[in-house]
């Protein structure tokens, strides 16, 4: 018999009961090109279910794996296909201009890895991930990779907790999702200080070149 799922798990009963790794697949699936659903939770909840013999942990690990792989993908494809003429018609309302677009997108290129696996534990960002990556140009070889990476971290994290916790799962829930807040600022404060250190290196590279470039005789305080 299956257990009863605590707290903001119950309600999935009625789906992992009729539906089973179907209900996982997806949830996790259309969560994860943006559409919201409980895919988290889910996930979590059908490793309760496997806990108790109801479900096989391995079989709810593959599915939501692949379902996460899949949804994050189509979420690239929209992104690479009319993201950028999206940002361009429309970001100057939201003072998101093409030079700054720009801008984004090197850093995205050249710190995309990082954003695209740590994304999978942060609320908003998980469904964004892929919109992102497509939109900012990322190549698609190097996306799959992280991105399957983050998804069987990911996996691994919440079905390890939940077939292994069992209805106790509820507090652990709550309590990772409460220090969650300082998780997103924490990952806000680092892609801000790369960004800086990005524009203090540029600053520096700079400058000598534009000493090189000025005619002799002329200095900085007008050749006096």
């Amino acid at each position: 018999m299956a257990p009863p799922l605590p707290g903001p798990l119950a309600h999935l009963a009625p789906l992992l009961e009729h539906y089973g790794y179907a209900a996982v697949g997806g949830l996790v699936l259309v969560e994860d090109f943006g559409v919201p659903a409980p895919g988290e939770t889910i996930l979590i909840a059908a490793a309760v279910y496997a806990g108790a013999g109801q479900l096989n942990i391995f079989a709810v690990g593959a599915v939501a794996v692949a379902a996460a792989v899949v949804g994050d993908n189509i979420g690239y494809l929209v992104g690479r296909s009319g993201g950028r003429a999206f940002v361009h018609r429309w970001g100057r309302y939201v003072l998101l201009t093409p030079e700054r677009f720009e801008r984004a997108e090197q850093f995205f290129v050249r710190h995309g890895a990082k954003v695209v696996t740590i994304a999978r534990f942060v609320e908003g960002l998980r469904q964004a991930n892929g919109i992102i990556a497509g939109t900012a140009g990322m190549h698609w070889r190097r996306f799959l990779f992280f991105n399957t990476l983050g998804a069987v971290l990911w996996v691994g994290l919440w079905a390890g907790l939940g077939y292994a916790a069992g209805t106790h799962i509820g507090a652990i829930y709550q309590q990772v999702h409460r220090y969650q807040r300082w998780l997103l600022i924490g990952l806000g404060v680092l892609v801000a200080a790369l960004i800086a250190r990005h524009l203090l290196h540029r600053r520096r590279t700079a400058a000598p070149e534009a000493d090189a470039e000025r005619p002799p005789g002329r200095h900085s305080d007008g050749g006096r």
